[in-house]
């Protein structure tokens, strides 16, 4: 992966998942939910901004029916709210610690910071303690309205299972992404900066020392920021990385069947799984995977300050 991407806890470190079980009296689970239309969508990338190591393509058309997805990414205050409802833990507070960037580590949080795990990419800081609940380290706090971070794939699983949804198909999260629009760059278009207004979260200027804060953050926006797609989803690119339901593999799209293009569900099994919408830390000299068709991916246990997740749930 770039570095920007984030980087894997090792296997020995791994916790076991824990699972909880759906709400009994929750409202309707798509209440608040944006129904995405099902039916045939052109999906991946051939040009030369991809990564051909991404399996972005080849260009091909999907089916997939009719789904309802969140217009937000989960944010700290609906995360608080599962975690009050079943106690559960993440994996960052159970292995006691995760992946914060450099320039976000708060004071007080530097003694808490372990030396060379990361030696190949020294602005990603493995800090003990640091979880959703202290994003920037022991002394932070999680602001109510910013997508929820440091959670893992097995975290955020286990959070669509509580409010009976699931986590998206990588299928579904980029048909939602494309907002109604065809085999354009972006979620709006093809232009990164429409008449000059930032669309999104990315890292302005010259990684990763200096950002110049034009499009109005250092870290995490909040998770309504910026206009929406078409679709009215909010952030499908930058901010924080999704979580998808499959697991990853950088040829399984050029492989496939003609069958497996209908509500395709990705490979059987892999060892790591799909992240989608590149975050804060992307930038196209490096590494501008918040294009609508990139993709890339991290260990299941895997978390970091720039990786979150949306809910998606079936029509029928």
């Amino acid at each position: 992966m770039s570095a920007c991407c984030g980087p894997a806890r090792e296997p020995s470190s791994t916790a076991e998942p824990v699972h909880v079980a759906p709400r009994t009296s929750a409202p309707a689970v798509t209440r608040r939910m944006t129904a995405v239309p099902g039916g045939a969508y052109w999906l991946g990338n051939d040009s030369v901004e991809a990564f051909p190591d991404d399996g972005e393509g080849p260009v091909r058309q999907v089916t997939v029916s009719d789904f309802f997805i969140d217009s937000r990414a989960v944010t700290n205050q609906q995360f608080a709210a599962f975690a009050r409802a079943t106690g559960y833990i993440t994996e960052a507070e159970r292995i006691g610690w995760s992946y914060v960037f450099h320039l976000l580590l708060v004071p007080e949080a530097r003694a808490s910071v372990i030396d060379g795990i990361v030696a190949e990419a020294p602005w990603w800081l493995a800090v003990r303690g640091a979880s959703w609940r202290q994003p920037h380290g022991p002394g932070s706090a999680p602001l109510p309205n910013h997508p929820v971070v440091h959670v893992s794939w097995n975290d955020a699983a286990a959070y669509a299972t509580w409010a009976g949804k699931r986590l998206p198909t990588e299928a579904e999260w980029e048909v939602a992404a494309r907002g109604g629009l065809e085999r354009t760059v972006y979620p709006w278009g093809d232009e990164l900066t429409p008449r000059g207004q930032h669309r999104c979260n990315i890292w302005q200027g010259v990684f990763p020392r200096t950002n110049t804060l034009e499009d109005g953050y250092l870290g995490t926006a909040p998770a309504s920021a910026y206009r929406p797609n078409g679709y009215g989803l909010y952030n499908m690119s930058g901010n924080v990385w999704e979580w998808c339901a499959d697991w990853w593999s950088n040829t399984w799209h050029a492989e496939e069947s003609l069958a497996t293009r209908i509500n395709p569900t990705g490979p059987p099994s892999g060892t790591s799984r799909v992240i989608r919408g590149g975050s804060y830390l992307c930038h196209a000299s490096y590494c501008n995977r918040y294009r609508v068709a990139a993709r890339t991916h991290n260990t299941p246990d895997s978390s970091t300050g720039h990786m979150g997740f949306r809910c998606a749930a079936s029509a029928t």
